[in-house]
């Protein structure tokens, strides 16, 4: 009992301890002593206490509970307050700290300890973790979430545009150190910023239950990817991570290359709609190259042209797990096209591959189709609204036709427009692949000559 308390005191001090606020009175939050709720300590920041130290004082940690040897209390330094155990009329009674306690029938020898009794009346043994999340709202000054303390024991939980903050977000990872319920997360747009993304990526060190989280526009920035990074390099549960959104740039990519080289376990990730630019393409390229673990990745949406695109197609071709690839909105265009074209002559692993809008030419789609006359297990491509003409249309789809081993089923060319030819090759290909289909943006009729 005595160990617990001087952990539970260490965890107080090392919270609301703050060296440039010298001379503040404390004062009792919930029977927790605790510095003024306006400026709360950071309790995830590896700059101020051990995150993991932290967790433990705190009941939090998933590691069994340590033995009296482990709990930090030293004989030398502190003696065992004294239990008397006195006997009447065949009763016992027990008193500790002066105060007559209601259990009996333990001698001092024992030094019986219990998660069950009550400390200035809060239970210590919160297996729900409402109790505790509780006492962390109060701690960091923001007011619980009710559908959060509602939906606790459910598998996916869904908390998008709750206004958490960076605040809010570190009093929610608190709780979710020990849930054992919760398998899926959504946290979209809470504006938890770079604070409360380490909040959560340090829960996430230690929680083995959550295997699919979203992250979505967040404002994370570099330090909230950092902390992420971090957490893959030692999370082997997550499976699944959405970061779009999250203003990321190459100074994150830098990050994210190291953890996507090193884990293996993550299988879903979501970069889309970020600022990674050029310069990130040519940092994750080699990086997805050395990953076994990703099956799906997106990199909609940021920009990724000239030599980053090159890297990144290179990367991407190279990869033997990926099976589903998104690339919408970027630039590859045709010298992107070329280097995927010759990768897909090898590749034996991809099935989806979106490539709208990257503004690639004619010449760039011919390219591409070299790669689908040797590839055998691409299903579905995606050229939506790139200018190649029909005759870069046609290119492709003579690729689905000249090989007899494609696995194609779904050719997507919207809003461009295809010719008589390309209808005419379209029917006879259905005669002999009927499942076949091919979406497009209207065909081109031959104008009207006289005889």
């Amino acid at each position: 009992m005595v160990g617990k308390k001087v952990a539970r005191e260490m965890l107080l001090s090392s919270v609301c301890e703050d060296d440039g606020d010298e001379g503040h009175e404390e004062e009792m939050i919930g029977g927790i002593r605790s510095r003024p709720p306006s400026r709360p300590r950071n309790i995830y920041s590896r700059g101020s206490v051990d995150t993991q130290a932290v967790i433990r004082a705190s009941g939090c940690s998933r590691r069994e509970p340590r033995s009296e040897e482990e709990d930090g209390v030293d004989g030398n330094d502190e003696k065992e307050e004294e239990v008397e155990v006195e006997e009447e009329g065949g009763r016992s009674s027990e008193a500790v700290d002066g105060q007559e306690g209601a259990n009996a029938g333990f001698t001092a020898d024992e030094d019986y300890d219990t998660d069950l009794e009550l400390e200035d009346g809060i239970a210590r043994y919160d297996p729900t973790g409402v109790t505790r999340y509780r006492e962390m709202c109060k701690m960091f000054n923001v007011v619980p979430v009710s559908y959060f303390l509602r939906n606790i024991h459910s598998p996916e939980l869904t908390m998008m545009h709750h206004g958490l903050g960076p605040q809010g977000s570190k009093a929610l990872a608190v709780p979710l150190v020990t849930n054992t319920s919760i398998l899926k997360l959504n946290l979209q747009d809470n504006g938890m910023e770079g604070e409360g993304g380490a909040a959560i990526a340090d829960m996430l060190k230690e929680n083995l239950y959550i295997t699919g989280i979203d992250l979505s526009e967040n404002r994370l920035g570099e330090v909230g990817i950092k902390a992420l990074a971090s957490m893959l390099l030692e999370n082997t549960s997550l499976i699944s991570l959405n970061l779009s959104g999250n203003h990321l740039d190459e100074r994150a990519a830098k990050h994210l290359a190291t953890a996507l080289t090193k884990n293996q376990h993550l299988q879903h990730l979501d970069l889309s709609h970020n600022r990674l630019g050029e310069a990130a393409g040519e940092i994750l390229g080699p990086a997805i190259a050395e990953n076994t673990g990703l099956k799906s990745l997106s990199l909609a949406w940021n920009s990724i042209r000239g030599n980053g695109a090159i890297a990144l197609a290179k990367g991407l071709v190279a990869n033997i797990f990926l099976q589903t690839v998104d690339l919408s909105y970027n630039g590859l265009a045709k010298e992107g096209a070329t280097t995927l074209g010759e990768g897909l002559k090898d590749n034996n692993t991809l099935e989806e591959l979106n490539l709208s809008i990257n503004r690639i030419p004619p010449e760039g789609a011919v390219r591409l189709a070299g790669g689908l006359k040797a590839n055998n297990n691409l299903r579905i491509l995606s050229m939506a609204r790139n200018p190649v003409r029909p005759a870069g249309c046609l290119a492709l789809l003579k690729a689905v036709e000249e090989n007899p081993s494609s696995s194609m089923e779904y050719l997507d060319f919207s809003d461009i427009s295809v010719d008589q030819e390309f209808e005419e090759l379209l029917n006879s290909i259905k005669d002999t692949l009927p499942n076949f289909r091919v979406k497009h943006g209207g065909t081109l009729r031959k104008p009207f000559q006289k005889p």
